[in-house]
């Protein structure tokens, strides 16, 4: 396989990142989802009219949902009763769905949506099963972030 055609499938644009997930979330193991999108959905997404902070993802019986993402209007839209905020269905495989659900019953889990990104023109979901960090825990977090600024910035001078 030529270079070319490998760079294309491998490239990766990230369009969409919640970097607060990971600072109020002890990451524990993540999973790929596509997203059921309309024509225009997936537009504004290229065009970065996407946002991933203060939403969630809920596990149904047979489905997973991403609820609270704002997807902005298209500009070329005629679309006049688009709802930015709708609930959206995740595709996962089923076996996924099922350990998911299961794990999210268990008191302290939860599913969060950490990245959302294109693979070879696709919109992906980055979503973790999570455990809620304590505040101690998040003050360890900026101590530690700001020892690694700190060593950065002396090895750089």
């Amino acid at each position: 396989m030529s270079n070319k055609k490998q760079d294309k499938e491998s490239a990766i644009k990230i369009v969409a990142d919640n970097r607060k997930a990971r600072f109020d979330y002890h990451i524990l193991e993540s999973f790929e989802a596509g997203m059921v999108l309309s024509g225009e959905e997936i537009k504004s997404i290229r065009t970065n009219g996407i946002t991933l902070t203060g939403s969630y993802v809920r596990a149904d019986a047979d489905a997973i949902w991403l609820i609270g993402a704002h997807i902005k209007t298209y500009s070329f839209s005629q679309n006049l009763n688009y709802n930015p905020t709708r609930v959206r269905k995740l595709l996962l495989k089923q076996s996924e769905i099922n350990k998911l659900r299961g794990k999210s019953e268990q008191k302290g889990l939860t599913i969060v949506p950490l990245k959302l990104y294109l693979k070879r023109g696709l919109a992906k979901l980055e979503i973790a099963l999570a455990k809620g960090k304590n505040a101690p825990d998040k003050r360890e977090t900026i101590k530690r972030r700001e020892g690694n600024r700190e060593m950065a910035r002396a090895l750089s001078s």
